[in-house]
């Protein structure tokens, strides 16, 4: 009702909208056959609502946050051959300054 109650945001109604409003609980259920169909471990869904800009970002950002914590990222360890270049390579700033 409020893309045909505001002006603003009647570009955004369809006619069709009316019409397919009658499907909505087969969308829905086909929906969440294929949610279900394909989620795995792996490769998960997520759900978001979005009726709030600043929730559905709020959400998305923390399930990334949640993924990326669980892959237990570290930084590459250096050995020795690698660690005595750049030792040499400070000393050679360092002769530079």
């Amino acid at each position: 009702m409020k893309r045909l109650d505001t002006p603003e945001k009647n570009w955004k109604f369809s006619a069709s909208d009316v019409r397919e409003r009658k499907f909505w609980g087969d969308y829905m259920r086909a929906y969440e056959e294929a949610i279900r169909a394909t989620a795995s471990k792996q490769a998960p869904w997520f759900v978001v609502p979005a009726d709030k800009k600043w929730f559905t970002r709020l959400v998305v950002a923390a399930a990334i946050v949640e993924a990326v914590e669980q892959l237990d990222l570290t930084y590459p360890s250096v050995g020795a051959e690698k660690k005595k270049e750049l030792a040499t390579m400070r000393a050679a700033l360092v002769r530079e300054t």
